[in-house]
C-alpha cells in the first residue's frame, strides 16, 4: 500500500488497459447501455475496467436519446431469460436494468414520486425512522457522555480531543491498511496481486471514496474538509478498503470477471442494487476488521500513533476508548438520520433552511456535519443514494445474524464473491 500527498485535481480512470476477453451480447449490450447513460449523467459510472473497444465504441457514436435508452434497457430485461442462463446472473442483471431504465425514465420526463424512484433504483424500501428512535439515542449518549452543556456542544468538544492531524493521517492509515489487510486474508483470502493506494483530497460531499481501476488495483481519497476522528478512521479504513469496496472489488474481479466471464461485473455502476449490497457489506465489514470486544485496544494503540495528546495517559487513553466504543451504537443511530432528512427534503418538499434545523435539533450535528450531510443529500447524483449505508447495513446484519456464528465469516464472504442482490439476502418476517 502506499500514500500519496494531497492532490485535489486526479480523477478516476475509466476503461482500463488489461486485456479481457470478449463479452457475451448481455453483457456487452449492459455495458454498453451504462456507458451511454453516464453521457447524460455523468458520475453513474463509478468505474469500469472492461474491454476498451465498447468505451471507445460510445466515445465515438451520436448520442442516444434518454427514451432509446429507457427502450433499450426494457428490451434487454425480456431477452434475459433466453441469454443469461444462470439465474442469480439472471436475477442480478435483471435488478441492475430495473434500475437503468429507471433513471433513464427520469431523464426522459417520466419522472417518479422520489422514494417510488428510490425503491426502483435499489430494489428497496427505505423506512421513515420515528424521530423517537433518534432521541432515544440522544438520551443514551447523553447518559455516557460526561460535561455540562448541550448534547451537541458536548459530543463536539468530546470529538476535537480525537483529531488526527491532517500530516499524521498517512502514517496512521497505512498502518490501519496493512492490519486490516492481514486480518482480511486470515478470514477471506486476498486474490494476488492485489493492491491499493490511498491520497488525501478536499471539495467532496463524502467523507472518503474507493476508485476501483481493474488489475486487482484501487485508490481510496480521504476528504479532510472535516477532522479526521481516530475512532472514525477505523471504519472509514474498514469500509474502503478490507474487507470493504477494494476487497470485494479484486474477488469479484476474480471470480466474476476473470473466472466466470461475466463482464457485467466490469462496470460498477451508482444507484443500483449492487450499491446497496456494496455499501451494506462495507459497513458490516468493521466488525471483522475490529471486532467490537477488541476495539478499545485498537484505538490505544491509534491514539499512540496519531501522537494525540491523551495517549500520554495510559489509564485516561484507556477510559476514552471504551467509552466511545459505548458511544458507537447511538451515535451509528444518530448517523441514521440521514434517509429522514433525503425523504424531508426530496418527498416532503421542505426547504434547505428546515433540513439543516432538522439535522442540527434532532440529528444534533453540529453546523459544519449539518451542512456537509446535507450537500449530499442535495447533489445530483447522491440525493437518493444517501439511504444505501445505515439501510445496507441494516439488510445484510438482519442476514448475517439469521446464520451462526461460526457460520459468518463464510455468509459474508459469500457478498464479496457473488452476484447477490437485495432480494437474496432479505430475511422472511
Amino acid at each position: 500500500m502506499t500514500v500519496d500527498r494531497p492532490n485535489t485535481d486526479r480523477v478516476p480512470a475509466v476503461g482500463g488497459t488489461r486485456f479481457v476477453p470478449a463479452p457475451d451480447p448481455v453483457a456487452r449490450d449492459y455495458i454498453l447501455l451504462s456507458l451511454r447513460l453516464e453521457q447524460h449523467i455523468p458520475g453513474i459510472v463509478d468505474g469500469y475496467f472492461g474491454p476498451a473497444k465498447l468505451k471507445a465504441k460510445v466515445d465515438m457514436e451520436q448520442l442516444r436519446p434518454p427514451a432509446r435508452l429507457r427502450d433499450d434497457a426494457i428490451a434487454l430485461r425480456e431477452r434475459l431469460p433466453a441469454e443469461a442462463v444462470e439465474p442469480d446472473r439472471r436475477a442480478w442483471l435483471d435488478a441492475q436494468l430495473v434500475a437503468l431504465e429507471t433513471h433513464a425514465a427520469a431523464l426522459a420526463g417520466e419522472s417518479l414520486p422520489y422514494l417510488d424512484h428510490v425503491v426502483r433504483c435499489f430494489a428497496y424500501a427505505p423506512p421513515r425512522y420515528p424521530d423517537e428512535q433518534f432521541e432515544a439515542a440522544a438520551a443514551r449518549i447523553d447518559a455516557l457522555l460526561p460535561g455540562d452543556g448541550s448534547l451537541t456542544d458536548r459530543l463536539a468538544a468530546w470529538d476535537v480531543r480525537f483529531e488526527v492531524p491532517i500530516d499524521r493521517l498517512p502514517g496512521v492509515v497505512d498502518w490501519l491498511v496493512d492490519r486490516f489487510r492481514a486480518t482480511a486474508a486470515v478470514d477471506f483470502g486476498l486474490p494476488e496481486g492485489e493492491d491499493l493506494s490511498v491520497g488525501l483530497v478536499t471539495g467532496q460531499p463524502w467523507s472518503a471514496y474507493n476508485w476501483f481501476y481493474g488489475g486487482r488495483r484501487s485508490r481510496i481519497d480521504i476528504n479532510t474538509d472535516l477532522p479526521v476522528r481516530a475512532a472514525n478512521l477505523i471504519g472509514l479504513v474498514a469500509h474502503e478498503a478490507y474487507p470493504g469496496h477494494h476487497l470485494e472489488g479484486v474477488w469479484k474481479e476474480t471470480d466474476l470477471v476473470d473466472r466466470l466471464g461475466r463482464l457485467e461485473s466490469s462496470i460498477l455502476m451508482m444507484n443500483t442494487p449492487q450499491c446497496l449490497i456494496s455499501e451494506g457489506l462495507a459497513d458490516l465489514g468493521v466488525g471483522f476488521a475490529s471486532p467490537p470486544d477488541r476495539r478499545p485496544d485498537l484505538l490505544v494503540e491509534l491514539y499512540d500513533r496519531a501522537r494525540l495528546p491523551i495517549a500520554a495517559d495510559a489509564a485516561a487513553a484507556r477510559a476514552a476508548a471504551e467509552l466511545t466504543v459505548a458511544l458507537a451504537t447511538p451515535r451509528e443511530t444518530l448517523r441514521s438520520i440521514g434517509g429522514n432528512a433525503a425523504i424531508l427534503r426530496h418527498a416532503d418538499g421542505r426547504t434547505h433552511d428546515e433540513v439543516l434545523t432538522y439535522l442540527l435539533d434532532v440529528g444534533r450535528d453540529t453546523p459544519e456535519q449539518a451542512a456537509k450531510r446535507l450537500e449530499f443529500i442535495e447533489h445530483p447524483l447522491w440525493r437518493t443514494y444517501i439511504f444505501v449505508y445505515a439501510e445496507g447495513e441494516a439488510l445484510l446484519r438482519r442476514w448475517l445474524e439469521a446464520v451462526p456464528e461460526a457460520d459468518r465469516v463464510a455468509t459474508f464472504g459469500r457478498l464479496l464473491h457473488e452476484q447477490l442482490t437485495p432480494a437474496d439476502v432479505t430475511v422472511p418476517g
